[in-house]
């Protein structure tokens, strides 16, 4: 007669197993659910602290720092503390403004266009967002500037070395920062470049990027080959390290709308200091570079005509996609 396997030795402990695995297959599901969820609101941008290699891991990573957010909002002392940290950098570039980021116009480095808008980003030169954003705007951005029609302010910030491994996106800031002090001129080409799909490092599967690669892509740009060698030489680490910390405590910069709302992803844009919800896009059923030039009150066949500025003018906020 065969034994019941309900009475067999250890049977006890492998139905505790049995239903511990179980509980894990239903937490993975759970899990993989939400994933899909938050890829779904936010696939243009990547969460500020996020690991996005093992599902299990991103999700701990969400909700650890969800709960943080409501159980320990950011203090102004808090942020106070982190921008006094990036004054206090002893190298750093003259031409950043206080929060870390470069005013690029017509008239020059600081030179800012009257009666235009202004629209900064805040870019991570690993977070696939970034990337997928700026190929979509970066030659209407650089016309755009050209012809006086706006100002963009760059931010370049460094928030996933921890999925490289030799902290690609501090090294990318640092340069994108030493070029923006010394070859202005050249620096919206570099940052098209370097988010260029035949060159921009995966995030989820990265492959190490050399010191000379990045120079590379400088000189590619067109920026002075000795400026471009010395981008790398991690003049600006330190600082870049400083404004990385201090742009997430920035609540101007979180996101107000989906999952992520009141923390900030990348790539962050602001228009005349107001936040541009990119949920907004995805709702709108205009493609990205559409929607940015719909935001500012342009048409697709002015952008780049010098006397054609965009409707919103200096102060005015976003035109509503909707």
């Amino acid at each position: 007669m065969s034994q019941n396997p309900n009475t067999r030795p250890g049977s006890k402990e492998n139905g505790k197993r049995s239903a511990r695995e179980q509980r894990k297959a239903e937490q993975l599901a759970e899990q993989q659910a939400q994933a899909a969820k938050l890829a779904k609101e936010r696939k243009q941008q990547t969460l500020i602290g996020i690991i996005v290699v093992v599902v299990v891991v991103a999700l701990v990573a969400v909700a650890g720092f969800a709960i943080w957010r409501a159980t320990r909002p950011v203090s102004t002392a808090d942020a106070d503390k982190a921008y006094e940290a990036v004054q206090s950098v002893e190298t750093k570039p003259s031409d950043a403004n206080a929060k870390g980021g470069f005013l690029i116009s017509k008239n020059g480095l600081n030179k800012k266009v009257a009666d235009v808008p202004t629209v900064e980003e805040y870019m991570d030169f690993l977070c696939p967002g970034c990337g997928s954003f700026n190929r979509a705007v970066d030659s209407s951005l650089q016309k755009m500037v050209a012809a006086g029609q706006i100002n963009l302010v760059v931010y370049p910030n460094a928030f996933l070395d921890s999925l490289s491994t030799d902290e690609y996106s501090t090294r990318a800031a640092s340069a994108a920062a030493y070029i923006a002090q010394n070859d202005p001129e050249h620096l919206l080409a570099f940052i098209a470049d370097m988010f260029a799909e035949d060159f921009q490092p995966s995030e989820s599967n990265y492959k190490a990027v050399s010191d000379k690669q990045i120079q590379q892509v400088a000189i590619k740009a067109g920026v002075n080959e000795s400026v471009a060698k010395k981008s790398t030489d991690g003049t600006y680490k330190t600082w870049i390290t400083k404004v990385s910390a201090y742009s997430p405590l920035r609540q101007e910069l979180w996101n107000v709308s989906g999952s992520t709302k009141g923390q900030m992803t990348t790539p962050t844009v602001r228009i005349n200091s107001n936040y541009w919800d990119m949920n907004s896009v995805s709702s709108s059923g205009l493609d990205t570079g559409s929607a940015l030039l719909k935001a500012l009150g342009l048409s697709s066949t002015d952008v780049g005509q010098e006397g054609v500025l965009p409707s919103i003018g200096s102060s005015g906020k976003p035109v509503s996609l909707s």
